[in-house]
């Protein structure tokens, strides 16, 4: 199964994304207002970072609330780590794991057309093993 499918199965395919030049304070709304943890962040439509929960904790860390009234440019992880449509579930989670973060974009030809998390992927895994069983179980009943 591929980063595509999980992506197309979704009911809501909208982006959330937030611009480098936005405050951290205001990023910090945007991540409270949907209720996720990160955002990718784009210029015309190419991911150039990633700003999360985790930016928030090291910046407001080291510069207190004046981290507040940076801009997400300065505070974010860039380059963000992205995968493509095609990639692969396990793939994409061993990723995620080896490089341990949570979110990763999904770009083509340089541009973002998706966005998942680590729960996302393990949700499939979990639905993937739960279908497979039932399916085994159909089978020795039938047996």
């Amino acid at each position: 199964m591929t980063i595509a499918r999980i992506i197309a199965s979704r009911s809501n395919a909208e982006i959330i994304t937030c611009s480098a030049d936005m405050t951290v304070r205001e990023a910090i709304a945007l991540l409270a207002e949907k209720r996720i943890g990160a955002l990718p962040v784009c210029e015309d439509d190419a991911v150039i970072g990633i700003f999360s929960e985790r930016d928030v904790i090291y910046c407001l860390a080291s510069a207190g609330a004046d981290a507040l009234d940076k801009s997400v440019r300065d505070v974010m992880t860039a380059p963000a780590i992205t995968v493509a449509p095609d990639t692969e579930v396990l793939t994409a989670l061993a990723l995620m794991t080896r490089r341990r973060i949570r979110h990763l974009p999904v770009t083509e030809s340089g541009r973002a057309v998706g966005f998942i998390s680590i729960g996302d992927l393990v949700k499939h895994r979990i639905d993937r093993i739960e279908a497979d069983a039932e399916a085994m179980r159909a089978y020795i009943q039938s047996a």
